[in-house]
C-alpha cells in the first residue's frame, strides 16, 4: 500500500468517526430535549397540584402546609399593596 492509499484510508476512517460522533451528539441533544419536555410536564403538574391544594386548604386551620399557605397569602397581599403604589404613582 503506498502512502496516498494510507492517507486516504486514514482520512476516510477519521471522517467516519467524526460522522458517528456527530450522530451521537445529535441523538444526545434530542434525548436531552425530550428530558426537558418531560421535566416541564412534571413541573407544570406539580404546580397545578400545589395550586389546587392551596385553593382547597389555605383557610383550614392546622392543615398541612399551613405555613406555606400563609406565606402565599402574605405575598399576594404584598403584590396588591405594591400594585396600588404603582397605580398611585401613575395617577390611576
Amino acid at each position: 500500500m503506498d502512502l496516498l492509499e494510507k492517507v486516504g484510508t486514514s482520512i476516510a476512517a477519521k471522517s467516519k468517526e467524526a460522522v458517528d460522533k456527530a450522530k451521537i451528539l445529535a441523538e444526545v441533544a434530542s434525548l436531552k430535549g425530550q428530558i426537558a419536555a418531560c421535566e416541564e410536564v412534571i413541573k407544570k403538574n406539580y404546580l397545578e397540584i400545589g395550586k389546587l391544594y392551596y385553593e382547597e386548604y389555605s383557610d383550614v386551620p392546622d392543615a398541612p402546609f399551613e405555613k406555606q399557605c400563609t406565606a402565599i397569602r402574605n405575598a399576594r397581599n404584598g403584590v396588591l399593596e405594591l400594585q396600588e403604589k404603582i397605580d398611585e404613582l401613575k395617577g390611576l
